[in-house]
């Protein structure tokens, strides 16, 4: 975590004299503000939120603020700020503004991609409720830290608030650095409180998951040590001697890749195994994060902490997830479950995800982000969050595992608030299905990792033009088609994100085939 103490945020970041007149980052004063803010979200939420007419501004900072390093890994994931685009189509409401913050600016034809799709509003009446504010800074930094280096910035924000609006922030995660902005802002946010972060680690969510009496793999959490990984490893196989292989995780990653598999192949049978997994260590655990070393990753699990937990293994094996929300007024809602598809060498990595989940598990999914949600609204949660699980069918039934706690938005995220906002429709976690205004029933394939080397120098005018040359554009009138995301990262890294919406799995399956074969027809 960043060192608060001096009122200088330790990655170098500083202010000007602007910064003296609020209270020192990460003091009591500062919380004390924070919790007043927060406070008065609640009447706001009960008020504005339900009213669609209702004027009111959304404050939308999509800013990463996760580990830099190992999000330095993930390809063009200076793009991944355009996800939160999806959000542009709450100006559907006609009396709500929007201010979007960027680290550098979007192109515009990316802006008017997303609303052409407004149903019932033209763009002209959007565009005069959309404002747009850049940092003009590409640099590796976090968007927030950057918000929080230009107080300039801070003020034009405050002042593109119309007079009379109730306001609040959207964060795609919450850290001290956001509790900062919005303290410093004046603006509540819509999120957990940052000290509540514990509960969205790898550690904090066994702990949840054990209150909750639901499975999860053998492990151990709260380890600080490269020794504490050597016991937990020899524990777990002496307990389970048939394990192959566990994960050591450090507690603040994300997308797998603060994950690493260590495999027990070779153990000799008459062996002292903390000697022998101590001497194997560096050469057999396999770390995600690409060009993270073993010395690196064994830094970071000291810095961050973490757990060991058995890898979990099947013949029939599933990821799915289920995504809830704790509002401001205390309700718990379960918003929607997922398949995700996960890759990589290691298959620890989110490549994509299927929605809904399989119908033989959805609903006691939902069952069970219900309940790890209550015990969440107990803690003092509140926003988004949701949970990943390990599935195995045996004898025909599923068994799940519990894996951990994403206390955030994440790679499920904007692909659901998408479909949401495009159909009006509504999620059963009775029945695990997705059903528009008539009845009929919707799911999709979400990805964030279509990736190839040919895409590289389409840029987002080229897209779009063959999207709307070959069909692919989402349909209001079918209510199916292909909605793109992450379209700046295409030119430089060939990487783009789609949403392909359809009534089966199979039309699903097929759009997804289609948009490739359409891509890799255009770039040979």
């Amino acid at each position: 975590m960043p060192d608060f103490s001096s009122g200088i945020i330790t990655t170098g970041v500083s202010f000007n004299n602007n910064s003296s007149r609020f209270p020192q980052a990460g003091s009591i004063a500062e919380t004390a503000a924070f919790k007043q803010i927060q406070a008065n979200f609640t009447a706001q939420f009960e008020t504005v939120f339900p009213d669609k007419l209702a004027p009111k501004t959304v404050i939308i900072i999509p800013s990463l603020t996760l580990d830099q390093e190992i999000l330095g890994k993930v390809n063009g994931h200076f793009f991944y700020e355009e996800r939160m685009l999806c959000l542009l189509l709450l100006l559907r409401m006609p009396r709500t503004h929007l201010i979007f913050v960027t680290s550098v600016p979007v192109d515009p034809c990316i802006i008017d991609y997303y609303l052409h799709l407004l149903p019932g509003i033209t763009g002209y009446h959007a565009r005069q409720r959309l404002t747009l504010l850049s940092c003009f800074d590409a640099s590796a930094k976090s968007l927030t830290e950057k918000i929080l280096a230009r107080p300039r910035l801070m003020e034009r924000i405050k002042q593109s608030v119309p007079k009379g609006h109730l306001a609040h922030i959207a964060f795609f995660n919450v850290t001290p650095f956001e509790k900062t902005l919005a303290v410093r802002l004046g603006f509540p946010l819509y999120g957990c409180d940052p000290d509540l972060w514990y509960l969205g680690s790898k550690s904090g969510s066994r702990m949840i998951f054990r209150q909750c009496g639901i499975p999860m793999p053998p492990g151990f959490e709260n380890l600080k040590s490269e020794q504490d990984i050597v016991d937990s490893l020899a524990a777990l196989k002496l307990q389970h001697p048939d394990l192959r292989r566990a994960v050591v995780k450090i507690n603040e990653g994300f997308s797998g890749e603060g994950n690493s598999v260590f495999s027990y192949e070779g153990m000799p049978g008459n062996v002292d195994i903390k000697n022998w997994i101590r001497e194997q260590l560096p050469g057999k655990l396999k770390i995600v994060a690409a060009g993270l070393d073993y010395t690196g990753f064994i830094q970071k699990f000291t810095a961050m902490e973490g757990i060991v937990e058995a890898f979990v293994d099947g013949r029939v094996k599933a990821s799915p997830s289920v995504q809830c929300r704790i509002s401001p007024l205390g309700k718990v809602d379960v918003i929607s479950t997922h398949d995700q598809e996960l890759g990589g060498d290691s298959g620890q990595v989110f490549m994509g995800a299927y929605f809904p989940a399989n119908k033989e598990y959805a609903a006691e999914l939902d069952s069970m982000g219900k309940l790890i949600g209550e015990a969440m609204k107990l803690q003092g949660v509140m926003g988004r969050f949701g949970v990943d699980f390990m599935s195995i069918k045996e004898n025909d039934r599923w068994k799940h595992y519990a894996i951990e706690i994403n206390l955030r938005k994440g790679g499920t995220t904007h692909p659901f608030l998408m479909l949401q906002f495009l159909t009006d429709g509504k999620y059963n976690m009775e029945t695990g299905e997705y059903h528009l205004h008539d009845g009929r029933q919707r799911c999709y394939y979400a990805t964030d990792n279509l990736q190839q080397e040919k895409y590289k120098g389409l840029t987002p005018h080229d897209l779009i033009d063959i999207a709307i040359y070959h069909g692919l554009h989402y349909n209001s009138t079918t209510e199916e088609g292909v909605m793109f995301h992450l379209i700046g990262a295409l030119s430089q890294y060939g990487k783009l994100g789609l949403v392909c919406i359809g009534k089966t799995p199979e039309r699903v399956k097929e759009l997804y085939k289609r948009t490739v074969e359409v891509l890799d027809s255009e770039c040979n």
